[in-house]
C-alpha cells in the first residue's frame, strides 16, 4: 500500500521539501490568484499582479534576513551555476585577479569557470577529499585580487563554515555561494559584496536563483558580458525583470519566505542545530557502523553525508528499505556515493527522529 504525503519524509538535496502549509496555500490559489481569475503560471510578468508578488517576496526576504537598503535583491534564472559563471563578468575590470577557496563540488565548479575569464589564485591546495578546510595560516591569498569567492555550505560534501576568518579577510571583497544554507541563520551583510543562492534548498522550488548584490558593484561589468548575465540590465529593468522570469518559482519562494518570516529566523536556526546534532550524535555513537567523513569543525547543519560500513551493496539496501519506511531521496551524490540526508528548514524534527530510528533498526538487522 502506497504511503500518503503525511507519511513521507523527503531528504532530497534539491529540489527541497517544502512546508505542507505552503503547498496547500499554492493549491488553493492554483486556478485563481487573489481574485484575478488566472493562475500565476499564466500571469504576465509585466502585470501589476505579478509585480505585487515579486515585491512582497523581496520585502519579506529583506525583513527575514535583515538585508540593508544598499543591496539589490534579484530573482534570476539559471541556477547557482549560471551565477558563478556571471560573477567574473560583473565584478572584474582591468584587474582580472581573483581568489577562490575550494572546499567542495560547487566551489570547484565556480573555480573552474572563473579560470576561463581571468587569473585565479587557488587559496588552498587541491584536496584529495572534501572533508573540511586547512588552517588559515596555510592559505595563499592574492591581496590585489578583485574579489574572494567561497561556498558557505557544500551541498554535496557536507562542509559548512562556522568560524570563517572574516576579520583576516576584511580587505577582500567577499562573494559567497549560500545556495544550501541561506535562510537557515543570520547573515552580517557588511561582510559581503555579493551573495547568491539557488532557491531550491531552503527557499523554494527549482527555477529561481536569488542574487543579493551591493549597489556599488552594479554597473562595473566587462564589455563582453552577455546581457542576460549583466546585473545592471536586471536592476534597471521594470520589476528587475530584464527577461521573463520563473514566475511560478518566484511565487512559491515568496509563499515560503512569508512562512519563514512568521516562524522567525531564530527559531529556524535553533531547529537546524537541533536536527543536525541529533543525527550526528547518533552516527558518532555507532562505533563506525555509520561514518560521517567531515571534520567536526566543518560539519554542515544542512547536508549530512554518511557511509554504511563503506559497503556499497549495504548502502543500496539501506536506501531501498528506507524508502519503504517513507524516508526518501537518501542516496548520496553520484560524485561521492554513500548516503546523504538533507535536512532543510522544512524538514520537521519528527522526520529526523524517524530516520535515526530506522538507522538503529537497520544496524540491528544488518550487523
Amino acid at each position: 500500500m502506497e504511503k500518503t504525503q503525511d507519511e513521507i519524509y523527503n531528504f532530497s538535496a534539491g529540489p527541497c521539501c517544502l512546508p505542507k502549509e505552503v503547498l496547500k496555500k499554492a493549491q488553493e490559489e492554483l486556478l485563481d490568484w487573489n481574485g484575478t481569475g488566472i493562475s500565476v503560471m499564466e500571469m504576465s510578468h509585466r502585470s501589476k499582479a505579478f509585480k505585487d508578488i515579486t515585491g512582497k517576496a523581496e520585502k519579506d526576504l529583506r525583513t527575514l534576513m535583515n538585508i540593508p537598503d544598499n543591496y539589490h535583491v534579484l530573482f534570476l534564472q539559471g541556477g547557482a551555476s549560471l551565477q558563478y559563471s556571471a560573477i567574473p563578468f560583473n565584478l572584474l575590470d582591468d584587474n582580472k585577479k581573483m581568489n577562490y577557496l575550494v572546499t567542495g563540488f560547487w566551489g570547484a565548479g565556480a573555480f573552474r569557470n572563473a579560470k576561463k575569464v581571468g587569473d585565479v589564485t587557488e587559496v588552498i591546495k587541491p584536496l584529495e577529499t572534501y572533508n573540511g578546510c586547512t588552517d588559515f595560516s596555510e592559505w595563499t591569498i592574492d591581496k590585489d585580487a578583485k574579489y574572494f569567492h567561497f561556498c558557505d555550505n557544500e551541498t554535496v560534501d557536507g562542509v559548512e563554515f562556522h568560524n570563517f576568518p572574516y576579520e583576516e579577510l576584511k580587505d577582500q571583497l567577499l562573494v559567497c555561494d549560500m545556495s544550501s544554507n541561506l535562510c537557515s541563520r543570520s547573515v552580517d551583510w557588511n561582510r559581503y559584496g555579493l551573495v547568491y543562492a539557488g532557491a531550491q534548498k531552503n527557499v523554494g522550488p527549482a527555477g529561481v536563483t536569488i542574487v543579493i548584490v551591493r549597489d556599488d558593484l552594479v554597473g562595473k561589468q566587462l564589455d563582453i558580458t552577455p546581457d542576460v548575465m549583466n546585473y545592471k540590465k536586471h536592476v534597471d529593468s521594470p520589476g528587475h525583470c530584464y527577461n521573463t522570469p520563473c514566475c511560478w518559482s518566484i511565487y512559491m519562494a515568496g509563499l515560503n519566505i512569508e512562512y519563514m518570516l512568521k516562524k522567525g529566523l531564530d527559531k529556524i536556526e535553533e531547529e537546524a542545530q537541533t536536527k543536525s546534532s541529533m543525527l550526528y550524535d547518533y552516527i558518532d555513537g555507532t562505533e563506525g557502523y555509520y561514518v560521517n567523513p567531515v571534520d567536526p569543525a566543518y560539519r554542515s547543519r544542512i547536508n549530512i553525508p554518511f557511509r554504511v560500513k563503506s559497503d556499497e551493496k549495504l548502502e543500496e539496501k539501506f536506501v531501498e528499505e528506507a524508502k519503504k519506511e517513507g524516508l526518501v531521496q537518501l542516496k548520496g551524490h553520484v560524485s561521492v556515493g554513500g548516503i546523504r540526508a538533507s535536512i532543510y528548514n522544512a524538514m520537521p524534527i519528527e522526520g529526523v527522529k524517524k530516520l535515526v530510528s530506522f538507522m538503529e533498526k537497520f544496524k540491528e538487522e544488518n550487523p
